[in-house]
């Protein structure tokens, strides 16, 4: 009989920024709660496009949006729209967006 798992699925709500402020590797879940911004989403995957995080964010067109994300000591990094973000890497904690400049006129 097996007394402890370290691969235990966790029915509730693995909140991704908490665990980045605690230093600490988020387990394996069924759910995750990001951060983008400041409004909170929960996500059924463990994995998404740079593109998919800002259509959540309802930051449309996404190519039209800069997409950081910030790390636990304040370091950022920038996400492009076909990068895959892998939510149980430890240290990150939040995604932030800008607006890119669309200075070059008119069509």
């Amino acid at each position: 009989m097996e007394k402890h798992s370290n691969k235990q699925i966790i029915d509730d709500i693995i909140d991704l920024e908490q665990y980045a402020k605690k230093g600490e590797k988020p387990p394996k879940g069924k759910r995750y709660r990001i951060r983008i911004d400041k409004d909170y989403y929960v996500v059924d995957v463990s994995e998404m496009t740079g593109r998919e995080i800002l259509v959540l964010a309802g930051k449309t067109p996404p190519e039209r949006f800069r997409l950081d994300q910030k790390l636990k000591g304040g370091a950022t990094q920038k996400i492009e729209l076909s990068d895959i973000v892998d939510l149980t890497t430890p240290g990150m904690e939040r995604f932030m967006t800008l607006p890119l400049d669309q200075t070059e006129g008119g069509v």
